[in-house]
């Protein structure tokens, strides 16, 4: 069987920031939500907090920060996806329901 890891995000209480470690990169990622348009966006912060990416749309399906080239951003492809397969929107009716944040790398469990 295999699997993606997707982040626990209680949408509950947007907006948030966590933090999150790549490999040797530790990351603070915000979470907000726009209401006029009801989608969500995602920060990018540095380990110092400085902005690398704000605003960003999270589109389902699509990479986070696919249009941006900096050694800053984590080479890591976060997408927002649905793997039971009931919605291929992003939105607050879908998103931390069935709508998630994952790492969009599919590890195998052997165990």
């Amino acid at each position: 069987m295999s699997y993606r890891s997707k982040f626990e995000i209680d949408v509950d209480n947007v907006p948030q920031v966590f933090s999150t470690s790549f490999g040797n990169s530790t990351v603070s990622i915000g979470i907000n939500y726009n209401e006029a348009g009801d989608f969500y966006t995602v920060d990018l912060f540095d380990v110092q907090n400085n902005p690398i990416v704000t605003g960003e749309k999270l589109v389902y399906g699509k990479r986070l920060w696919r249009n941006y080239v900096d050694e800053r951003i984590p080479a890591v492809d976060l997408v927002p996806l649905d793997e039971s397969g009931k919605s291929n929107i992003c939105n607050k009716e879908t998103f931390g329901k069935t709508v998630f944040l994952f790492i969009d790398t599919v590890v195998e469990d052997n165990g």
